[in-house]
């Protein structure tokens, strides 16, 4: 019985064995390489936009300009992109006079906010590594999404046209959904 039972034991283990999956194998791809400034902490979530940037070059300072270049571009593109969509959206939910003159107004107008917000952007991560005189810079930038938000309003305040199809409620009701949406797609 003792046996028996023993038997069972084994044939379950082995078998329970078998049905656990293994993790795939990506050796056939290279090694996987940690890239520093880019892990989850500088992605764009629900209270800040981010952007990361990675340059290499001879000359240290310009490698640098170029880094930072790069994170403000990945920066300013995540910032369009979501206030075109929350501007598609808010249009779509309020009754206005000409929406498609409105949407090219307000695209306009933020982009100017957002050339005037990438001025004031926080350098989070500077990494820089240097290899027979080669220098690898890798920078993440972020801006809070509220100074944003207040510098669009403040700059809809004193546009008569677009003051008048504004409801700021409603504008940063969609604003905070859109930016829990980032935060929630975030890998």
């Amino acid at each position: 019985m003792i046996l028996l039972l023993s038997l069972i034991f084994v044939a379950g283990a082995i078998t329970g064995c078998r049905s656990k999956q293994q993790a795939p194998d990506y050796s056939a791809h290279g090694t996987e390489v940690a890239i520093p400034c880019s892990d989850n902490d500088y992605f764009t979530d629900a209270t800040h936009f981010r952007g990361t940037g990675m340059a290499e070059g001879t000359n240290l300072a310009s490698t640098r300009r170029r880094a930072n270049l790069d994170a403000n571009s990945s920066l300013a593109a995540s910032i369009n992109s979501t206030i075109r969509a929350v501007t598609d959206r808010y249009t779509q939910d309020i009754t206005v006079g000409d929406a498609n003159e409105f949407a090219e107004r307000f695209e306009d107008m933020t982009r100017q906010v957002v050339n005037q917000v990438l001025n004031n952007v926080s350098i989070t991560c500077n990494q820089v590594f240097e290899r027979g005189g080669q220098y690898s810079v890798y920078m993440a930038v972020e801006v809070d999404k509220d100074e944003l938000l207040n510098n669009i309003s403040s700059r809809i305040s004193r546009d008569d046209r677009l003051r008048l199809d504004y409801d700021r409620m409603q504008f940063e009701r969609i604003f905070n959904e859109e930016m829990e949406r980032l935060e929630q797609e975030r890998p």
